[in-house]
């Protein structure tokens, strides 16, 4: 049985395949057509469909258009139609357009793959696969599973338990009760885009709470069965929302500077989110008990929520996929038309982040002879990584299969010494050109990750940055360009079976330095993340990068 999985209703489109149950391929439109995000979440393009990853996808596994059994689409427009109000939309007309063109998913499903699948198109509630994208790759028997982003086709939250191959939904919350769009609104608020919500979670670390949250308080309302977001008081209703600017001052421009104004504001949203969550959580536990837990939705993105989401639970493990926001969607909805399947065993795989395209060396070596450069063979790449690192150099490491997710998690990464207190700053300024105040992350040896940060309960989704977490006694010092404003760490644990070359870099950094991590951000410059070699020697040299590996072959600067 052979599901093509796709999400493309609003952004971060997305395609994935699963094999008889096992997950084999996943990727984000972006990084092929290079546009961020794929494109706006507008009412007249959800039937724009991810051509350029649905046929990597195909082409990975060496099939063809008539051998796809399944098409499983992350959205059920009758559900859309029976649960969505018309007059929530701030101008009318918008629904009756979004509906017209979701009535052509089908025809844009034919056109691309050369035939009709009747009913073998199968339309997933968006929140369901959000869902599977979390439980099935978990590989937990039996998990509640929480659910929290802007909107799926009405819903905005959540709640289910699942055993087996079943997911049973408890409760949700409806638009407008949406902690994603208010992250949205505020982005826009504070002079960034609506597609921010990162940003705005590292301006936080910066800024005072308690300053707004009694105005915060007055949006986002957390009552015992989770929270109550007032659409009124931040203007959801309105063409040009003017809430926030009524209770805080007026918004940001885009260019800007940071205030701490805006610092505190961002710190009260990132507060009251936590409290909301933790709500949501209490609840969870009081309707699907204990035992394990899995998070997604685009607020599972949240490391800070997400920490604490971990510290103040009583379940006993928590999974939270690489690719929990929309993206994630196109493997969930596979994986529940899997399950659909008479007979269907359980899926099996897809915890994985390596999920994407890979490129011989062949290729790596076109690609820099294009662009005019000298290639150089190396006998062993990450050792010679780990040393220009440790002399200071920032290096690009471009490996394997690309991974699935908004995080680069050491096959698309730039690398740098996290000893450097002059990293941060050149990395922010020079190679990266975005704000000072953002933050880096590190990749940690997993066998020396808690000798240098309090990890709290031990998860796989540690191996995807997405926590938190505090160094321990006396070691922040020794990485300064790795620890956030509050002394925090977006940490990615490294595991040797996961990632044997990124495992061989780290230890040889380790060997040099005495410390098992490197500094790790996304490969790019303003841009998706680099997919192809083609994609990686651009970047390195528009950003001025010291040196770049594709695979062994190395290119070094002129500089």
């Amino acid at each position: 049985m052979n599901i093509l999985g796709i999400n493309s209703v609003f952004h971060e489109s997305s395609a994935a395949l699963v094999v008889d149950g096992k997950v084999i391929a996943a990727c984000e439109e972006e990084r092929f057509s290079r546009v961020k995000h794929a494109k706006e979440a507008r009412v007249d393009n959800p039937h724009v469909l991810p051509e350029q990853a649905v046929r990597f996808c195909l082409d990975y596994a060496g099939l063809r258009p008539d051998d796809i059994d399944v098409v499983a689409y992350s959205f059920e427009p009758r559900l859309r139609r029976t649960k969505f109000r018309s007059e929530w939309w701030p101008e009318s007309g918008l629904e009756e357009v979004f509906l017209r063109w979701l009535d052509e998913i089908d025809d844009a499903v034919a056109k691309l793959m050369g035939r009709r699948f009747g009913k073998a198109l199968k339309f997933v509630p968006h929140h369901l696969a959000h869902a599977a994208s979390a439980y099935y790759p978990s590989g937990f028997d039996k998990a509640a599973i929480l659910v929290v982003d802007g909107i799926g086709e009405a819903d905005c939250t959540m709640l289910a338990r699942a055993e087996g191959n079943h997911i049973n939904v408890l409760a949700s919350l409806s638009y407008p009760h949406s902690l994603g769009f208010v992250w949205e609104h505020t982005s826009v608020y504070l002079g960034f885009s609506a597609y921010d919500a990162a940003k705005v979670m590292g301006l936080a670390a910066y800024g005072d709470p308690s300053v707004f949250r009694r105005e915060f308080a007055s949006i986002i309302e957390v009552t015992e069965q989770g929270y109550a977001v007032d659409p009124e008081t931040i203007g959801f209703k309105s063409i040009e929302p003017r809430g926030l600017d009524e209770l805080f001052g007026p918004r940001r421009a885009p260019d800007g500077d940071f205030l701490p104004h805006h610092m505190n504001v961002a710190a009260a949203l990132q507060d009251a989110t936590d409290l909301a969550a933790l709500s949501l959580l209490r609840r969870l536990e009081r309707e699907a008990g204990g035992g394990a837990l899995c998070l997604a939705g685009g607020v599972a993105l949240n490391c800070v929520t997400n920490t604490r989401i971990a510290r103040a639970s009583a379940f006993s493990d928590i999974f939270i996929p690489s690719a929990p926001h929309d993206a994630g969607t196109a493997i969930g909805a596979a994986l529940v038309a899997h399950c659909a399947e008479r007979g269907a065993k359980r899926p099996t795989g897809g915890a994985t982040p390596y999920l994407g395209p890979e490129y011989d060396e062949r290729e790596a070596l076109a690609a820099v002879r294009a662009a005019g450069l000298k290639p150089r063979k190396c006998k062993d790449a990450p050792r010679e990584a780990a040393e220009m690192i440790a002399d200071g150099n920032i290096v690009g490491w471009f490996q394997g299969r690309m991974e699935f997710g908004p995080r680069a998690l050491g096959n698309r990464s730039l690398l740098a010494d996290p000893r450097r207190p002059d990293t941060r700053a050149i990395l922010n300024q020079r190679v990266k050109h975005r704000e000072d105040f953002r933050p880096f992350a590190p990749s940690v040896l997993a066998e020396h990750a808690e000798d240098w940060f309090d990890l709290g309960a031990p998860s796989q989704s540690h191996e995807f940055m997405l926590f938190a977490c505090p160094t321990k006694p006396g070691c922040a010092a020794r990485i300064p360009a790795v620890i956030h404003e509050d002394g925090t760490a977006r940490v990615q644990i490294v595991r040797r079976a996961a990632n044997p070359r990124y495992h061989a870099l780290i230890s040889r950094f380790f060997e040099r330095t005495g410390v098992p991590l490197v500094l790790n951000t996304s490969f790019n410059d303003n841009e998706p993340i680099v997919c192809s070699p083609a994609d990686a020697v651009a970047t390195f040299r528009g950003a001025g990068l010291d040196a770049v590996f594709l695979g062994d072959i190395c290119v070094t600067s002129e500089r």
